[in-house]
């Protein structure tokens, strides 16, 4: 079998994040990761400029937050608008790929939010049996 009919094939198949070779995998990491998560939660909310974007996400090294950027730029999550102006100033967004994705992230984080005292009194519960 020739190269070009094994990708022909492989694009045919349907994605299965659970399977080791499959693409999406490496993109749920991008964005369920523990900054990819929460930068994208952040561009949900609007436009910020890199420095605006690292005061949001409160812990997030500038190293981290430029990989990130990085791979969710290039997943097509995120859009980067570079403009010519001195000193140059660099705008993040979501796309609308990025947007849809952003918005079951807020869900997931509005539901965990909502329900943080079931969780902290289950931990409290858990530790107690652990003693």
């Amino acid at each position: 079998m020739s190269t070009t009919q094994e990708r022909t094939e492989e694009q045919d198949l349907p994605y299965d994040v659970f399977s080791r070779a499959c693409p999406s995998r490496g993109t749920l990491e991008h964005v369920t990761g523990r900054w990819g998560a929460l930068t994208l939660g952040a561009l949900y909310e609007g436009s910020f400029r890199f420095n605006e974007l690292r005061r949001r996400v409160d812990g997030v090294s500038e190293k981290m937050l430029a990989q990130t950027l990085h791979a969710l730029e290039r997943d097509g999550l995120v859009h980067r608008e570079a403009q010519p102006t001195n000193p140059p100033r660099v705008d993040y967004e979501l796309t609308a790929l990025g947007h849809a994705v952003a918005g079951r992230l807020i869900a997931l984080i509005q539901c965990l939010e909502g329900r943080m005292d079931e969780v902290l009194a289950s931990r409290e519960r858990y530790d107690a049996r652990q003693l």
